[in-house]
């Protein structure tokens, strides 16, 4: 029943807040570890996901491989983070036991990265999953046996962010994407990226309960500050 009503009790990643306003926050992300997949979304809307639950156990028996243990649950992480682009996955060995991964959020998405619009890519998605802190280094991590899962460390970084909520269609999004980038401009920061959107929600929670963000990059300004 909680998460129906957008009660958030999975992990989420942890931040600082330089500053705020009125539609906005400035946060510092410590570094963490990700799993993410390149998608089509007009392939399918749920491909990504699908793929990166697989990979975690959160649908069955995890999609993973880990050397000399039993397999052992991911624990999934909130929000889910979509983006664009993505280069090619590493091949591994599948031949040892797998481990279920927790499932954390949020679910991050993002829009075409460069080099992939480079490489004629425009169009695809990339989805990521923010693994649990208690991963601490690429090593740690069960190694994905689906080839299009990519295990990386993202280094810390900040973003401008602005949260919403309901349904994250397109149309919404992109009004919100601009809104933030027109508070940020007044703020004097300047956006060193394209936008990432953060989903805290499974898709069965009542839509105006549902929390969402945008997060575009920014460059570092010096602000007083407080943890989350």
């Amino acid at each position: 029943m909680g998460l129906v009503l957008g009660k958030i009790s999975v992990e989420t990643p942890k931040y600082t807040v330089f500053a705020s306003g009125t539609d906005y926050e400035i946060r510092e992300y410590g570094a963490n570890i990700v799993a993410e997949v390149t998608y089509d979304p007009s392939k399918s809307n749920s491909g990504g996901f699908m793929i990166l639950a697989n990979y975690i156990g959160a649908l069955g028996n995890p999609q993973n491989v880990k050397g000399g243990q039993k397999g052992e649950e991911i624990a999934m992480t909130a929000p889910v983070l979509t983006a664009a682009g993505g280069g090619p996955a590493e091949k591994i060995n599948t031949t040892a036991p797998s481990e279920k991964i927790a499932m954390t959020a949020p679910v991050l998405t993002e829009e075409n990265r460069a080099d992939d619009v480079d490489q004629g890519k425009k169009g695809l998605m990339v989805m990521q999953f923010v693994l649990p802190s208690k991963y601490t280094s690429v090593d740690d991590v069960p190694r994905p046996t689906d080839s299009r899962v990519r295990v990386k460390e993202v280094s810390s970084r900040k973003y401008g962010v602005l949260k919403f909520s309901g349904i994250a269609e397109d149309k919404l999004v992109q009004k919100k994407v601009d809104r933030l980038k027109q508070v940020l401009q007044e703020a004097g920061y300047k956006v060193t990226g394209q936008h990432i959107l953060a989903q805290y929600n499974p898709p069965w929670t009542i839509p105006f309960l549902r929390t969402n963000e945008v997060m575009l990059p920014v460059e570092y300004c010096i602000f007083f500050f407080w943890s989350h």
